[in-house]
């Protein structure tokens, strides 16, 4: 739907597209609508008018606001949103974002979904974004076979474990290791590196978050793998973008962020489903050797290539081929 945009623009805070056609414009809003969790207003102001004839030309405006809530992100939910999710804990993680957000509150399993008309009535905000995650060393893992659960939804996807880590800043002290209740037993062994939200030592602004009593001292979000760099240069698939101008430091940010993105698609079967990948014609095939999960080639699709030489053909219209 960009295709059939005449102009695309970047502005502080979001992204302007211009149509000229009233129909694209609302195509692409009806898009959004159905993949992220967004509300949108409209406007129309009066750009000329034929008197004699009796013509009018408007100029119509879509607002889209998005929800700033992302996935791996450390939230802390209202009271009245927690009683809707069945009084699940009011400090939750975003383990997706679809046309719904979808929050987990790690010590339980507990699960539970917003749409965005259910966001917007009763906002609340993040806590620690991804980039604000540190890092710790896993030093001992013991999963919870049975524990009682209350009503409501659990995910099948996580195993409940209890996790000893140590601060990457913090191996060879004399610190003592720090326990939590984390959703990722199912994928964590000693010795693995994992990012987290030091709750204790951290300082965050927001009245709803004061008022929490029961807090966990560390929330683990998502195990990391190492040799990122190695990672990314054998990486084996490449997706098609929209071409943009961006200044140097822009690049850099960008870059860091697009191949987060190309991670979580490694590493998450379900966000890759609508996504189309392409091979990448030249990668490390040392690459392989990086412990971190990676993408088959059935699920890659062959990038089509315009610039090939046309097949011959005979008087009849059949394809020649060698040796016939």
């Amino acid at each position: 739907m960009h295709r059939d945009a005449m102009n695309i623009k970047e502005m502080e805070g979001g992204i302007n597209f211009y149509y000229t056609a009233k129909n694209n414009a609302r195509k692409m809003v009806d898009f959004l609508l159905s993949v992220i969790p967004c509300q949108y207003k409209t406007s129309q102001e009066l750009v000329s008018h034929d008197i004699q004839s009796n013509v009018f030309n408007y100029k119509y405006t879509y607002f889209v606001e998005i929800t700033p809530i992302c996935k791996d992100e450390v939230v802390c939910l209202t009271g009245s949103i927690s009683r809707y999710l069945n009084h699940m804990s009011q400090i939750a993680i975003c383990t997706r974002i679809s046309d719904n957000i979808h929050l987990m509150d790690p010590c339980t399993l507990k699960i539970g979904q917003l749409n965005a008309q259910q966001f917007f009535k009763d906002q609340f905000g993040a806590i620690c974004h991804q980039r604000q995650l540190r890092e710790f060393m896993v030093m001992n893992v013991e999963p919870i076979r049975s524990k009682e659960k209350q009503y409501g939804s659990y995910s099948t996807k996580h195993v409940l474990a209890d996790v000893w880590v140590l601060p990457l800043n913090c191996l060879g002290t004399d610190d003592d290791e720090i326990h939590t209740r984390s959703h990722l037993g199912g994928v964590l062994q000693c010795g693995d590196y994992v990012l987290g939200f030091d709750v204790e030592h951290a300082v965050v602004n927001n009245p709803v978050f004061d008022k929490v009593k029961q807090r966990p001292d560390i929330i683990l979000v998502k195990k990391i793998y190492p040799n990122k760099m190695k990672r990314n240069k054998g990486r084996n698939f490449k997706l098609k973008r929209m071409q943009r101008m961006t200044s140097l430091s822009e690049t850099a940010t960008e870059n860091g962020d697009y191949n987060d993105f190309l991670e979580d698609l490694e590493e998450d079967p379900d966000l890759r489903k609508n996504v189309n990948m392409y091979k990448k014609e030249e990668w490390m095939a040392e690459a392989e050797e990086v412990l971190a999960p990676r993408v088959g080639l059935e699920e890659l699709l062959d990038e089509l290539d315009l610039s090939a030489a046309p097949a011959e053909t005979d008087e009849q219209g059949n394809m020649l081929t060698e040796g016939a």
